[in-house]
């Protein structure tokens, strides 16, 4: 049976007084490694304290990425997408239009040194966004990311309700400030996910919020997931693109 996680969530607001987190959304497609350049800089500098922390809200072209943990048998189809190797947690996941993906660069010194619990926060964020479109997102203990029940489908072999994953988390940490992070499912490709098996969990599918009959957009989103991000971590300043 599965096991939901329902831990309470820890408090990852900012030691003391500090600035808001810079809040950035890009508009169009962002190549993948053009990203990954990107956050580099952006947390050997706020390491450094010559930047302040950062949301980056982006879409990408469709592409998978490897994380640290992934295997070989798990990429289905090789040569439907570009692969990217990279640096985070996890195993296989896909990015396009339609998901809107979060990079996270924060400053775990001046909150809590603890991955953890950093996780939960994440998860935590994610499912707030999404309780503001009454869907139920739930953690679950041997599954990273957040997970939506499917009651009008027939039951998983153990009895459990069919589920399908709407929303993933991949971080890394550098002297403990965090990058990449969530993606959320809102309009993309499902049929994509296909080429993979997203985060190497097997017999499980993948969803989205316009798959769940919510008429939302990315904008929509954008404006949950700024809401409960404050609830979380604190507040933020939005910022134009350089």
């Amino acid at each position: 049976m599965r096991t939901i996680r329902d831990d309470l969530v820890p408090d990852f607001l900012p030691e003391g007084e500090s600035s808001p987190v810079e809040w950035l959304v890009t508009d169009g497609l962002t190549d993948y490694d053009t990203a990954l350049g990107f956050m580099d800089e952006r947390v050997a500098a706020i390491r450094d304290g010559r930047a302040r922390e950062l949301v980056w809200l982006v879409e990408h072209p469709p592409l998978y990425t490897a994380g640290t943990s992934a295997k070989a048998a798990d990429l289905l189809v090789a040569d439907r997408f570009p692969v990217h190797a990279t640096g985070r947690g996890g195993e296989y996941t896909y990015h396009g239009p339609g998901q809107r993906v979060v990079y996270v660069m924060l400053d775990l010194k001046r909150r809590r040194e603890d991955i953890r619990a950093f996780v939960t926060a994440l998860e935590q964020w994610i499912i707030t966004t999404l309780a503001s479109f009454n869907v139920r997102g739930e953690r679950r203990e041997d599954r990273v990311g957040v997970w939506v029940t499917r009651p009008e489908r027939p039951p998983l072999p153990d009895g459990s309700p069919a589920e399908d994953k709407i929303a993933a988390i991949g971080i890394r940490l550098r002297k403990w400030v965090s990058f990449h992070g969530i993606s959320i499912n809102v309009e993309p490709e499902l049929a994509h996910f296909d080429g993979i098996v997203p985060c190497g969990v097997r017999g499980h599918g993948v969803t989205s919020l316009v798959d769940l009959g919510l008429p939302v957009d990315m904008h929509d989103v954008d404006r949950a997931l700024l809401e409960a991000f404050e609830d979380v971590f604190g507040p933020v300043v939005k910022v134009a693109a350089a």
